[in-house]
């Protein structure tokens, strides 16, 4: 096979590990839609379908992969013990640190929103404490 052959053979699975990580994110609903899309439009690429999610198992309800991921595409691994425990550490690490920056908004916001308060409550406490300035004659009848 010719490089550029290759080439682009690596960007056409590319994009459908993608779309596969897409529709198993969405849940085996995802799944039917497409299929039964593909049956009212190409009938040959329903069959296909059908026997890619019969092959892969995921038309059985039992399948791991709805139950331990249901919201969360399928965790892939490459075979190579130490990039998936590096990968794994990788993932770990940045889950933590999004979490933690979550907290440190929150408390941000938290921050804010009390010293507005506190300024509100400061003007409050002035106005209510600056005697007010008796109002000249001419202004209460409008001349």
């Amino acid at each position: 096979m010719r490089p550029e052959h290759a080439q682009c053979f690596n960007a056409v699975y590319s994009r459908f590990l993608r779309a596969e990580d897409w529709l198993d994110a969405r849940g085996r609903r995802a799944w039917i839609v497409v299929l039964v899309l593909s049956f009212m439009f190409t009938g040959p690429f329903g069959l296909v379908g059908l026997a890619y999610l019969a092959w892969t198992g995921r038309l059985s309800s039992s399948s791991p992969r709805w139950q331990a991921t249901s919201m969360a595409a399928p965790r892939r691994f490459t075979g190579n013990a130490a990039f998936d425990t590096y990968k794994a550490d990788m993932l770990a690490r940045l889950e933590r640190e999004q979490a933690e920056f979550e907290a440190f908004l929150h408390r941000l916001r938290a921050a804010r929103d009390k010293a507005e308060f506190d300024q509100y409550m400061d003007e409050r406490a002035r106005a209510a404490a600056a005697p007010e300035a008796p109002a000249e004659p001419g202004e209460r009848d409008g001349r």
